[in-house]
Parts: C-alpha cells; sequence; structure tokens
C-alpha cells in the first residue's frame, strides 16, 4: 500500500511520500514513490504515485523517454504549455499503460491494474497547480476550498489536514502537517512505511526548494510524533463528558 499527499497553498506547495510498497505479509520492499523534473528557474513539475507497480514504473519510464526523445513534435511534460496540458499528458500516458497491463494479466488473475498520480508543480509565468489523475486518465484539480490531494492509504491522514489546512498556511507549519499525517497513517497501517520522501516548493520559484529523505530512527521525526501523541493524549485528558 502507499500514503502520498500534496498540499497546494498560497505559499507553495509542500509533497511527502511512503516507499513501502508488499505483495503479501512476508514480501516488503522499498521503492520511491515521489519522482521530480525540474527545469530550474522555468518549469518544476513533481509526481507522486500510487498502486500497482508495473504501472506506475512504466509510466514513468514513458514520460522520461518522451522528455528525451529527437523528435521536436513528441509532447512531453517539461515542453507542455500549461500545467493543465501535463496533467493530460500524465493523464493519456497513466490510461494508456493501465489498458496494457492489465489485458496482459486479466487473463491469469481476473484483475486490472491500476495506479493514481498525483501531479504538481509550476512554470514560470504560470499559476502552482496540482492534480489527482485517475487510471481512466482523468483527473481532479486542488482548490482553496480543497487545497490537499491524497492517494492510496489516506483515511488515517485525513482529519488533522481537515483541521489545520487553509490555503494561506504557512509552508512550515504545512510540512509538520503533512508529517503528522503520515505518522498517524504509519502508526494505523502496517502496509505503509518508511523512508519518507518530503519536497516543498515556494511559489514561483520553479525549483525544489527543499527536498529530504526521512529514515527509520530519524530523531527529529520520533521526537514529533512523541510529542503529537502527549498533546493528543493531555487534550483528551481535559474533554469532560
Amino acid at each position: 500500500m502507499t500514503y502520498c499527499v500534496g498540499l497546494l497553498l498560497r505559499d507553495g506547495i509542500v509533497l511527502l511520500s511512503d516507499t513501502r510498497t508488499n505483495a503479501g505479509l512476508d514480501n516488503i520492499a522499498t521503492y520511491r514513490k515521489m519522482f521530480t523534473f525540474e527545469d530550474p528557474g522555468e518549469r518544476v513539475i513533481v509526481i507522486l504515485t500510487a498502486g500497482s507497480l508495473s504501472v506506475t514504473q512504466n509510466v514513468l519510464a514513458r514520460l522520461d523517454e518522451a522528455i528525451h526523445d529527437d523528435a521536436p513534435d513528441t509532447p512531453n511534460i517539461l515542453t507542455a504549455a500549461t500545467m493543465l496540458q501535463v496533467a493530460e499528458i500524465v493523464g493519456s500516458t497513466l490510461n494508456t499503460v493501465a489498458r496494457e497491463v492489465s489485458v496482459k494479466i486479466s487473463s491469469m488473475e481476473n484483475q486490472a491494474a491500476t495506479a493514481s498520480l498525483i501531479v504538481a508543480g509550476q512554470r514560470r509565468g504560470g499559476a502552482m497547480r496540482m492534480f489527482l489523475v485517475y487510471p481512466e486518465g482523468n483527473f481532479i484539480e486542488a482548490t482553496e476550498d480543497t487545497p490537499y490531494l491524497q492517494i492510496g492509504e489516506h483515511k488515517y491522514g485525513k482529519p488533522i489536514l481537515d483541521r489545520v489546512i487553509r490555503p494561506d498556511t504557512p509552508l512550515a507549519e504545512a510540512e509538520k502537517a503533512v508529517l503528522l499525517s503520515m505518522d498517524s497513517t504509519l502508526r494505523s497501517n502496517l502496509s505503509v512505511g518508511m523512508p519518507l520522501d518530503l519536497a516543498v516548493i515556494e511559489r514561483d520559484a520553479c525549483r525544489i526548494g527543499h527536498a529530504r529523505r526521512i529514515e527509520a530512527g530519524d530523531a527529529h521525526f520520533a521526537a514529533m510524533s512523541e510529542a503529537w501523541s502527549k498533546a493528543l493524549r493531555a487534550a483528551f485528558a481535559q474533554i469532560t463528558l
């Protein structure tokens, strides 16, 4: 399973993903689920992935191949005129790959291969935008009313986002919120696991401003997790019926 989350705020974009992939209790592995594409100062795109690894790896490989294709007329995410066109390219690629993989496995397993993606970024002169792309290739966009998107095992980390995230939330507070959202998910679902990948994009910078990998045993993350647990226990104790 997976948990990925993205926040679209007035000051920038904050994105976080786990790295656990499993196919049963005894087959657990680590795969990156956050992928960045940059032309620093001109364009930055981050893609978060959830679902069938055979689909997501194929999609990312095709997107990367299109970027390096010598044919000038080949559309790709680093030359698309708008972030909307980026989402359309990603959606079309995802739909094509999902259908191809599903055809190959359906005769053996009687099931379809699915995946979903979060696509976020900005081009110079354009607005920051973030989309959730479905396996069928269609997508929805984050707005001021709902300034965050999640994919994967999202239910455990949703309550804190609903309570604290607003479009004007500062980036430092937003980073804290996504980490605590992930902490809640890690505690409640063993199919989501560390290490974690974090990326922050400041408004109009068109580059990754801050990125880090948080390994298991990270002292700062552990201290934040414990402080959050203590705060929740204290708040619970103060509430009377």
